[in-house]
């Protein structure tokens, strides 16, 4: 296994403990943080999953860099990203942080397009993800981030920053979805 596929994998790994930290009250007390109160548990889970989310960003340098780039990666990187950002929303809902129809449709559309890249891989494509899908990525980790840090004190068009980072990504996720359907289209006019 390579570099970069290594990485992927570790990102996976901090899944249980980033779980484990925020969901269970290790009586660590409380914080202010730009203005918010919240759990120190809940500051030290949100510190764990922006760094299994930068994983992202060097896993694909390095597989880049040094032309690594393998049909593994392809298929676990966005696993890895499914995974934690999975977990994240589930617990946000859990905690009472985000609104569960958001995260049902975010879900959705990402079960969805996994179920697509599983007949893509098995006709022997393996796509990688596009722009629109890593612009989606990354405004769901913006708003996981902003919500695990309880950061309601921005307020930008009367929406506190948490919530409107997360509409920004619910956006992005409907989009790139109907956009990786569409461009995969030929998998549903060529079935029989």
């Amino acid at each position: 296994m390579n570099l970069p596929n290594k990485i992927t994998v570790s990102r996976i790994l901090l899944i249980p403990i980033f779980v484990i930290v925020m969901m269970y009250d290790f009586n660590w007390g409380t914080m202010e943080l730009f203005g918010a109160e919240m759990p120190v548990h809940h500051f030290v889970g949100a510190l764990i999953f922006i760094v299994a989310s930068c994983t992202d960003w060097i896993d694909g340098y390095f597989a880049r860099k040094y032309n690594l780039v393998t049909n593994l990666g392809k298929f676990l990187d966005p696993l890895a990203d499914k995974l934690l950002v999975t977990s994240a929303f589930l617990l946000l809902v859990e905690l009472g942080l985000a609104p569960a129809w958001v995260i049902i449709i975010i879900l959705s559309r990402e079960f969805a397009v996994t179920g697509l890249r599983s007949i893509l891989a098995g006709e022997g494509k393996i796509v990688a993800a596009s722009n629109l899908g890593k612009i989606k990525t990354w405004t769901q980790i913006v708003a996981i981030t902003a919500l695990l840090l309880h950061n309601t004190i921005f307020i930008m068009f009367g929406i506190p920053f948490d919530k409107l980072m997360l509409y920004v990504a619910l956006f992005f996720t409907i989009w790139s979805g109907w956009d990786y359907f569409y461009l995969n289209r030929q998998v549903f006019v060529n079935s029989k």
